[in-house]
């Protein structure tokens, strides 16, 4: 179901944020054919806006032109933005008195400032968004049982099958898991990004994931703005795949019990887990699936000793800045991309497989993640 208007207020405010930063080219641009393309740029990224989200987007037809139309326009927002940012800070470095060789040299420099960023956005959207890859991840955890020492755990989550992510990519990261072997697999959320994406497409692929002890998952926000929740419940146990939706489910690996609990999307700024006390096996490992992080203060505290979660898809779009990764995600969360811990609680976030909003990813590649359990004293 759609969000109600006021969770669009950040839409909004991107708008006012796009007509300034157009504005302003406008005005540093010496023709009237450059201020109307100016202009026209501006309009498509606010109708990129407008249309992407849920509560128009809910009314509107599907159309594979209309998903990269906003996904293009969302993306040209973002590069415009770098562009503003770099050509302010360049118009405020002094400049050198004239010199025919220097005049040169600055001007090529002006080319690079405005060019840098769209190469950035441009190697996000046709190279770095389909660089999938396998990554590993040990997380040591005390008080792990004997025979859950080395056990391993693939997780695909923000799958977003979609315009930008069709089902031969989904094929692909499918096949990569499989080639891990797992003992568990698990699904943490956004198997589709809107009401009309393929559903049915994605979870005939999720099926085909393979480890000892079967393929288990939780739901994501997504699920809920393309009403999909039910579907995918019933369609995934029909193919073998379990959304657990506040449940727990035991498995057995050798003589350790891992209790494995998932809970649907938990929205954020609102009292977390509600009730999830009822989904722990005291004696046994507890392991949380949860789409949203932001939960793993509560769930560690509760005693769940590991938690997998996505949602933020590492940032999608992270510049690294003196050492620093900056992306919008940083507003939402501290807990971004990687492996946290908190006592004796630790939680990963993987970065996904898919994109949503803008069909890029910069700094932050897609992944499938083998998760290894590891015995620590």
């Amino acid at each position: 179901m759609p969000d109600p208007l006021w969770r669009h207020i950040p839409d909004l405010l991107a708008c006012f944020l796009v007509v300034g930063v157009h504005w302003q080219f406008a005005t540093w641009a010496h023709s009237r054919i450059v201020r109307g393309v100016v202009w026209a740029l501006a309009a498509w990224v606010i109708a990129s806006l407008l249309t992407g989200m849920s509560a128009v987007a809910w009314h509107l037809p599907f159309s594979y032109t209309l998903s990269w139309f906003r996904g293009g326009g969302i993306a040209w927002g973002i590069t415009s933005l770098g562009v503003f940012v770099l050509a302010t800070l360049w118009r405020r470095i002094p400049k050198p008195s004239f010199d025919p060789e220097r005049r040169n040299l600055l001007n090529v420099a002006r080319l690079a400032v405005v060019v840098a960023p769209i190469a950035t956005t441009g190697f996000g959207v046709f190279v770095e968004r389909h660089r999938l890859t396998v990554r590993e991840i040990e997380v040591p955890l005390t008080g792990l049982p004997l025979d859950l020492d080395g056990l391993r755990i693939v997780q695909l989550t923000d799958i977003h099958c979609s315009a930008f992510v069709s089902r031969k990519d989904v094929a692909r990261a499918v096949d990569m898991a499989n080639t891990t072997h797992a003992d568990l697999a698990v699904i943490t959320g956004d198997l589709v990004t809107t009401v009309h994406d393929p559903l049915d497409a994605c979870l005939l692929e999720l099926a085909r994931l393979r480890s000892t002890a079967g393929t288990f998952g939780c739901l994501g926000n997504h699920e809920i703005y393309a009403d999909a929740e039910q579907d995918a419940t019933r369609e995934g146990a029909r193919l073998g795949l379990r959304f657990l939706r506040g449940e727990a489910q035991a498995l057995r690996f050798g003589k350790a019990n891992l209790n494995l609990a998932g809970v649907d999307y938990q929205r954020m700024r609102q009292p977390y887990l509600t009730g999830a006390e009822r989904l722990l096996s005291p004696g046994d490992f507890n392991l949380l699936l949860s789409h949203n992080p932001d939960v793993f203060p509560v769930a560690e505290g509760m005693g769940f000793q590991l938690t997998l979660a996505g949602h933020t898809h590492g940032g999608q779009i992270a510049i690294e800045i003196l050492d620093e990764y900056v992306s919008v995600a940083r507003f939402f969360t501290p807990y971004i991309y990687g492996l946290y811990r908190q006592g004796p609680g630790a939680i990963y976030v993987s970065r996904g497989v898919g994109t949503v909003g803008v069909p890029a990813r910069v700094g932050a590649p897609p992944e499938v993640a083998l998760i290894r359990l590891r015995r620590q004293a």
